[in-house]
């Protein structure tokens, strides 16, 4: 049904058809598996409204998307409200726009619509389950800036928001009243094969009362220990999944602790696990194994599930 939607469309497939004999096997029968699973509610269903514009709050919207307000600032971390994350062919089908990739295992726990407008947008690297372009349309606004890794800023639509600023390693910008710094983790960019040049990037915001560290992407490395400063970090956003096979480019549940800790970092709010069907570790291992690690400081686990929220 699938390759008869698509050839009844007049879509270009001159390209497609090598990205099909290139793809391994094992994608398409997971594709073709997936087709009719539905998707199912987020566990829980935060409710920004109610938070005041002073303090730390955060809500975990799903995989890599974290919706926080820092001291009445707004940041959405790699934003994903897609169905499916991967190639996306600009042709619009009943169900929304044609994409050819991972199906969400749970729904985003808000739509992007009740997001609201973000002041700042973060993306880590350009790996489709973190830089969805469909996503980033809907939340562009000319109110709202994008800080990106090096090299991706040409997969935006640039005028149609405030600001888009690249940053290296180690470089700062200050928007309003949050200061944002990019960092090196043990990760890799390239949104195609071929395109190899592209960046990647970990965060610390700062604002006047509070740090706030976003892991992106990261394998096991020791870069988080040059974060470390007298004024410690409230909040670490670490990955804790996909990691079996793919230890290489994702850190384990117990190693994201270590980075976390590594860094200073009091409470640890674990994403990129519960969302997509990424690797083989089963659907609750990544979480199951963090609360293990951290069985002696439970209170540090900020949060377990989909749309579940934290306050500091």
């Amino acid at each position: 049904m699938f390759w008869k939607t698509i050839r009844g469309s007049g879509l270009d497939l001159s390209g497609l058809g090598t990205l099909a004999i290139r793809t391994a096997p094992r994608f398409w029968k997971q594709y073709s598996a997936e087709r009719k699973r539905p998707v199912l509610e987020a566990p829980h269903r935060p409710d920004p409204s109610s938070w005041p514009n002073t303090g730390l709050h955060a809500a975990w919207i799903g995989h890599a998307t974290v919706l926080l307000r820092i001291d009445g600032i707004n940041i959405v971390t790699d934003p994903v409200f897609s169905h499916r994350v991967g190639l996306n062919f600009g042709l619009m089908l009943p169900g929304g726009p044609l994409t050819v990739g991972l199906k969400r295992l749970v729904e985003p726990a808000l739509p992007a619509d009740e997001l609201g407008r973000p002041d700042i947008v973060l993306l880590s690297h350009a790996h489709m389950d973190h830089f969805d372009i469909p996503s980033l349309r809907r939340l562009e606004n000319r109110g709202t800036h994008v800080v990106t890794a090096p090299r991706t800023s040409d997969l935006l639509r640039v005028p149609r928001y405030s600001g888009v600023h690249e940053l290296r390693w180690n470089r700062e910008i200050r928007i309003g009243g949050a200061s944002i710094r990019a960092f090196e983790v043990n990760h890799w960019g390239a949104r195609m094969r071929s395109d190899t040049y592209r960046g990647f990037n970990g965060y610390l915001i700062e604002t006047e009362r509070h740090r706030v560290l976003f892991g992106g992407d990261t394998a096991m490395t020791d870069s988080f220990s040059k974060l470390r400063e007298a004024r410690g970090i409230d909040l670490a956003i670490m990955p804790i999944g996909a990691y079996n096979p793919w230890i290489y480019a994702h850190c384990t549940p117990e190693q994201a602790l270590r980075m976390a800790n590594d860094a200073g970092a009091e409470f640890i709010l674990p994403v990129h696990h519960q969302t997509f069907h990424l690797s083989r570790e089963p659907f609750k291992e990544p979480i199951q194994r963090l609360a293990g690690a951290l069985e002696s400081a439970p209170h540090r686990l900020a949060l377990e599930a989909v749309g579940q929220e934290f306050h500091l």
